[in-house]
């Protein structure tokens, strides 16, 4: 498992209108490491549908696919699951899903949800929101100085997401974080070029660091 990079993370909004397969594998082309399919929808046939294609695209890429809360999804194609403080167990998740998965959790700002996670069975843990974001707005919670504390306490990859930019970004990796978790930043592009040079930009940055 590769231990830091670019956790891209889909958006039904944004990717609609056809986009989702073009610019997801742009996003891969553009050196992706982990990928999260997160659809909020109630259709579940079509989220199945598109989960399974992304699960292609993901193997021969060489990148790992992480269903966001949905845990018979996942288990379904064998693939992660990132669960949020809402939905549901990850104990329940990592017994279902095996030893080897992948398994992440949001800890919002709290170090103590993290240790908490971890202790349940999180693979990574994921803090934010960082910045201002698009996808979920309000005031930024987390701080570069959550990002250093984690670092020294845990030894699980530490993922940041929340409003991350290519210009935002190097004070978040300088902290901590081994991977990056990004939206809007990515994938609220004109064109699929657009999305691979965004993201071998944020690849280069990260291996850099």
């Amino acid at each position: 498992m590769s231990q830091r990079g670019l956790y891209a993370i889909t958006d039904s909004t944004l990717l609609a209108d056809g986009k989702l397969l073009p610019y997801v594998t742009a996003a891969l082309r553009g050196g992706a490491r982990w990928l999260q399919y997160r659809d909020k929808s109630g259709d579940a046939s079509r989220r199945l549908d598109e989960a399974s294609q992304l699960a292609q695209l993901c193997k021969s890429h060489d990148c790992e696919l992480i269903i966001n809360d949905d845990l018979s999804l996942a288990s379904r194609l064998g693939v992660g699951l990132h669960l949020g403080q809402e939905d549901g167990s990850l104990r329940e998740a990592r017994q279902q899903l095996g030893s080897q998965a992948l398994i992440g959790a949001t800890c919002h700002a709290s170090l103590e949800l993290a240790a908490q996670a971890i202790s349940e069975g999180a693979s990574y843990i994921a803090f934010g929101r960082f910045f201002q974001s698009v996808t979920k707005p309000g005031a930024p919670a987390a701080t570069p100085v959550l990002l250093q504390q984690a670092r020294q306490r845990f030894s699980l990859p530490i993922i940041a997401i929340g409003g991350i930019t290519l210009h935002n970004a190097p004070q978040l990796l300088g902290a901590g974080a081994d991977y990056l978790a990004v939206i809007n930043g990515l994938f609220g592009a004109l064109d699929a070029d657009t999305v691979q040079l965004r993201a071998s930009t944020f690849s280069q940055l990260i291996n850099a660091c």
